[in-house]
């Protein structure tokens, strides 16, 4: 097989017949690898693309990343571009689509076939994320009067270009999903049997408004390859399939991790992000936390009397803020999965907080009593003062997972992501509300 450091070696000596027979036999998606690696050099790569057979050249765009797929395309002809986006399913045309300036995808639709035209305007017309949105129209339709023999006449007719033919689905004259039946099925049943009397009638289905992270929920319940796409109507206008699925997945997931590490989303690979993007995405949260975190210094600035006398209590604030932090972070990551996993919603908030609350109990006590004894044994502090601390320890505790499981939940039911009151935002929160209640334990214990 072709390997990156051959392919360079071809592209210097201009052997360019070579490397055509050579990929003939890769797989697309180890084309795309090789056309990814040699994108430090563009002229290169847009070489071994042009050298691509139309027959795989379309294939092997589909699994590029959309920032490469848009550096291709700009460089080809109007015509060659067409014919590429004539080529692709049409959920991945519209994602190259959505990528670039307005104006050059004007010239290019009107380059394309009326067929793609239509799909992908059909496609745009419904909200980002949702179902419809990543759809594919690509799909085998039957009807219920067809036999086995006509409905396999059919797919070997159309089924070129469908995204896939192991699932074909049944509907009647108003386009309405009747049932669904496998090629498998197909393939087993007698020429002469009807596709009506084969079919599976209970069919799940997914509406074309359904948001993609609960598309995503429904795959993994039911473990299906495809899923059809109906309207408010109950027609049948689209199929999603398990490789959006993936692609999916894993935008929502990228989009959890960086919203939880305060950091706007971003559609780019690190590698890819430059040091500006990067700067911006990141900037506005930690000049928000930053701000927010003045109000830790007003509080400490307001107990300043009391810490010019009881000095030692200085020695323990960051534990409880680092503490109370790290336990709220604990419950906020775990709640914030369960709810993208939907496993609890809003209604179970009640039960979430009693078994936090008791998880912090239990999590509190243990610190404590390890804590008490360091304190008697390492550190000689009075006893008054050790427990001061260990009381704070766990009020701390059980606030910070109150607080780290119910932010995520109230996020979600007034419409927020729960990823954006993750760590960094309960933590500021939690660091004021744990010297809050350290200072007023020590004014009464101390009587200060």
């Amino acid at each position: 097989m072709l390997d990156l450091e051959t392919l360079k070696d071809c592209i210097e000596q201009k052997q360019y017949a070579k490397i055509r027979s050579e990929v003939m036999d890769m797989n697309e998606a180890d084309i795309a690898d090789m056309l990814e690696e040699l994108d430090e050099s563009e002229v290169d790569m847009i070489k071994v693309f042009r050298i691509l057979p139309k027959a795989i050249a379309a294939d092997v765009f589909s699994y590029l990343p959309v920032e490469v797929e848009r550096r291709i395309i700009t460089s080809l002809t109007e015509r060659e571009a067409a014919n590429i986006i004539d080529n692709l399913f049409a959920d991945d045309a519209l994602d190259l689509i959505e990528e670039m300036p307005a104006n050059v995808v004007k010239r290019l639709l009107a380059q394309t076939t009326p067929e793609t035209r239509r799909d992908i305007n059909h496609l745009l017309q419904y909200p980002e994320d949702s179902a419809g949105s990543v759809m594919t129209v690509e799909f085998v339709d039957l009807k219920e009067h067809y036999t086995v023999e006509q409905a396999i006449e059919r797919i070997r007719r159309t089924g070129i270009d469908k995204e896939t033919i192991n699932t074909c689905y049944v509907i009647d004259q108003n386009r309405e999903i009747r049932g669904t039946i496998s090629l498998r099925m197909l393939l087993l049943s007698q020429p002469n049997a009807k596709i009506g009397d084969l079919m599976e009638e209970n069919v799940i289905t997914i509406n074309t408004l359904m948001d993609q992270e609960e598309v995503a929920r429904q795959f993994q319940k039911y473990d299906f390859d495809a899923m059809p796409v109906v309207d408010s109507e109950n027609r049948l206008v689209g199929i999603i399939t398990v490789d959006d699925v993936m692609d999916i997945i894993e935008q929502e997931a990228t989009e959890d991790i960086e919203r939880m590490a305060a950091i706007t989303p971003s559609d780019k690979p690190y590698m890819k992000t430059s040091v500006l993007e990067t700067f911006i995405k990141r900037i506005p949260w930690l000049l928000f936390l930053m701000i927010s975190a003045t109000f830790t210094g007003k509080i400490i600035q307001g107990y300043q009397d009391a810490l010019a006398t009881y000095a030692v209590l200085t020695m323990y604030i960051p534990m409880f803020m680092d503490t109370g932090g790290n336990a709220g972070g604990q419950a906020s990551a775990t709640v914030i999965r369960s709810i993208s996993l939907g496993e609890i919603e809003f209604r179970d908030i009640l039960r979430v907080v009693w078994k936090e609350v008791r998880v912090a109990v239990l999590c509190g006590v243990t610190l404590s009593l390890v804590n008490f004894g360091k304190l008697l044994l390492l550190d000689r502090v009075g006893v008054q003062v050790a427990l001061i601390v260990c009381l704070t320890m766990v009020v701390t505790i059980v606030v910070a997972k109150i607080v780290g499981c119910v932010l995520p939940m109230l996020a979600k039911r007034v419409g927020f992501d729960p990823a954006v009151m993750a760590s960094p935002f309960i933590t500021t929160i939690v660091d004021a509300v744990s010297l809050v209640i350290y200072f007023q334990i020590a004014t009464r214990m101390l009587r200060m």
